[in-house]
């Protein structure tokens, strides 16, 4: 009988590269907290972002009247005025209402009244000049004219759509370096891959099987959370998603590439953890994940642009928001592919299996 038979019951014979994949594949489908991290937990961070953020035009502006002998009429004004929530505050207060958000503004009842904000906050100086013009207004000022207004509605113009290609992108780069990080370290503490060093692979197709088996998920990591938004939130998607999954693929091979090389050396979940954290927090705050990168200043603007979450989430954001196309959002992935080949290099030359 040939050497080519299988009898029943064994299993074709696989390449090491293959069969790495499958046994991460199978290695993540048994670690239910990573299937929550991927999947659950970009839902509930956009539901509880939204409910936070409502963009809704007709929200009132939230003020708050300290009392005193002019307080009724004070009210009477602000009360008949569109657009203004009043509230009573009290002198004590007043500072803890400010600080915790409940109030923009605090109107003490006077003649002239007094306004109580922090100029910093945006919607303090908005609560100022609303609540200006309201009482002005109900003191009988007559505008020079009125103007006329036309609203317009941007598509994706609201927090919620800005927001969610954003939490896409981190938890793109959170999987990708969390999951292969700690993976490879928990198997070099159980001394798995001292074993595997005896098996009939190279050390690239153990290092390409770990990417391989990232990318299995990807397209319902990605799926989910965008379909979310706009099914449930009203998200706009303008691009091709097509062109939205390449983005997706290139951001997770160079995470991938980036987890590889964190991993390629420490021996303690403690040691992976200090690395990881030290790459990824960074770019939490500056990649324009939560707020725009355009808040920091202008000298560390090429620091922020050269690194690969903003790249990651520039380019969905062009694509999912703008409908941009695959050669609008090309410096983006450039910019990517070197961030997924440099660090896979380096893991190359730096990986030690113990």
């Amino acid at each position: 009988m040939g050497s080519g038979v299988i009898f029943r019951g064994q299993r074709p014979h696989l390449s090491p590269l293959v069969e790495l994949t499958l046994a991460r594949l199978r290695e993540f489908v048994r670690e239910p907290e990573a299937l929550f991290w991927t999947f659950v937990f970009p839902i509930l961070m956009s539901v509880m972002l939204a409910v936070a953020f409502p963009a809704r035009g007709d929200r009132p502006v939230p003020v708050g009247l300290v009392p005193g002998p002019e307080a009724a009429s004070v009210r009477r004004m602000l009360e008949s005025a569109p657009g203004i929530s009043v509230r009573d505050v009290t002198e004590t207060g007043e500072q803890a209402a400010l600080r915790e958000g409940e109030v923009d503004l605090i109107v003490v009842p006077s003649t002239p009244p007094v306004y109580r904000f922090d100029p910093a906050r945006e919607g303090s100086r908005i609560a100022r000049l609303v609540v200006d013009a309201a009482l002005k207004k109900a003191e009988g000022r007559a505008d020079p004219w009125s103007a006329r207004e036309e609203p317009v509605e941007v598509p994706g113009s609201r927090y919620i759509d800005w927001l969610i290609p954003g939490i896409l992108g981190m938890n793109i780069m959170s999987t990708g370096m969390w999951g292969i990080g700690f993976s490879i370290v928990q198997m070099r503490l159980r001394k798995l891959l001292k074993l595997l060093v005896a098996s009939p692979m190279r050390k690239g197709e153990y290092l390409l099987a770990q990417m391989l088996a990232r990318l299995v998920f990807l397209a319902p990591e990605a799926a989910v959370p965008l379909l979310f938004g706009a099914l449930v939130l009203g998200m706009p998607v303008l691009g091709s998603y097509a062109v939205i999954a390449v983005v997706c693929l290139t951001g997770a091979l160079s995470f991938a590439a980036l987890g590889l090389l964190a991993a390629s050396r420490p021996r303690t979940l403690e040691a992976i953890s200090g690395i990881l954290n030290l790459v990824m927090l960074p770019m939490w705050v500056l990649s324009g994940v939560f707020f725009s990168t355009a808040n920091f200043p202008d000298v560390l603007q090429p620091v922020i642009q050269a690194l690969p979450l903003t790249a990651l989430n520039d380019a969905l954001r062009a694509v999912v928001l703008e409908g941009a196309s695959l050669r609008a959002v090309s410096g983006e992935l450039a910019l990517l592919a070197a961030w997924g080949i440099l660090p896979f290099a380096g893991a190359l030359r730096l990986f030690r299996w113990t």
